[in-house]
């Protein structure tokens, strides 16, 4: 089968044949239609990160979209989403024809949307809606602040804080073009943010736009975050799933005392299998119906060096996708 095989931390992938797995007890045997480029992939491929060095070579690939072809649990035919733990852990991910996932990880779908379009929104979209409605406890009628707007989570968060009943949503973001974004997206206002940003100048600046905010969905961390925890209203929180704007944020404990402030840590790797599945469920209904959508690219297998390329360097609008 073709696959695309990773032999050196630090270097894209490339297309290589290799043998078909062969799927174990427990576990499904699923043909890939489409696996994205995610920035853990990237993360993970670079050697660096918390996981540590994977060894090499391994098919890259933390998620996909496509068909059982044999499974104990699952109907052969049935589509489905599935994450893997491709560069986390000893084995292969989904930029493949084939790929083996545990019965109990695949999470069966409606088939109402485009394979390569729910592959871009992936764990990024389950991201984005369960730290706003599971870890965050958005509530009707409160305001949200996205920092990192323009990203895959940031876009998915603007639209889906309005699904679930948000108030009023801000975006945040570096991107030159990241305001008409947000502004095509329904934002109510949205912040600037420049690289050179003092936490003092930059909570002014946001409490120019938003005032105050009940709830912050943090991509960023970093000076972000900092300035974001001084937009908070009592009893508010700030919901942290990244730091691509640096690993540590501030803040003032009389300010977050004060007010019943709070802090909290998201990842996906924490959700449980149901609320995975509620996720995605949700995610593939709002996408469906037209009220959730993110920018993506699709890439042949044969050119996955190419989509991984432009997608480390930012040069793909959204996600860069790889049908197999």
């Amino acid at each position: 089968m073709r696959a695309a095989a990773l032999h050196t931390c630090g270097e894209p992938p490339r297309p290589v044949e290799q043998d078909e797995p062969v799927p174990g007890d427990g576990q499904a045997l699923v043909a890939v239609t489409a696996a994205p480029i995610t920035p853990l992939d990237l993360l993970c491929a670079s050697g660096t990160s918390y996981f540590g060095q994977p060894a090499t070579p391994y098919v890259p690939g933390v998620q996909g979209v496509g068909t059982v072809l044999s499974s104990a649990e699952h109907a052969t035919g049935t589509r489905v989403w599935f994450p893997t733990t491709a560069g986390m852990a000893p084995g292969d991910g989904a930029m493949a024809e084939r790929a083996v996932v545990a019965d109990a990880d695949l999470v069966p779908l409606a088939g109402s949307v485009d394979d390569v379009h729910l592959a871009a929104l992936g764990l990024s979209a389950i991201a984005a809606w369960t730290a706003l409605t599971l870890t965050g406890g958005l509530s009707t009628g409160e305001r949200v602040l996205v920092l990192g707007s323009s990203g895959v989570v940031g876009t998915v968060a603007l639209q889906a804080a309005r699904i679930a009943g948000a108030g009023a949503v801000f975006g945040a973001a570096l991107e030159p073009t990241a305001a008409e974004r947000a502004a095509d997206l329904g934002a109510d206002g949205f912040v600037p943010l420049e690289r050179d940003d003092d936490v003092a100048t930059l909570a002014a600046r946001m409490r120019d736009v938003v005032g105050e905010v009940d709830l912050v969905l943090d991509p960023l961390c970093g000076v972000p975050a900092s300035a974001a925890l001084l937009c908070l209203a009592p009893h508010g929180r700030l919901v942290n799933l990244g730091g691509s704007a640096g690993d540590t944020a501030t803040f003032s404990s009389a300010h977050l005392r004060s007010g019943a402030r709070r802090v909290l840590g998201y990842t996906n790797n924490d959700l449980t299998a149901v609320e995975r599945h509620a996720a995605m469920a949700a995610i593939e209904e709002h996408a469906a119906a037209g009220r959730l959508a993110v920018p993506h690219e699709a890439f042949a297998l044969e050119h996955v060096g190419e989509a991984w390329t432009r997608q480390q360097r930012g040069e793909v609008h959204g996600r860069a996708v790889v049908t197999p």
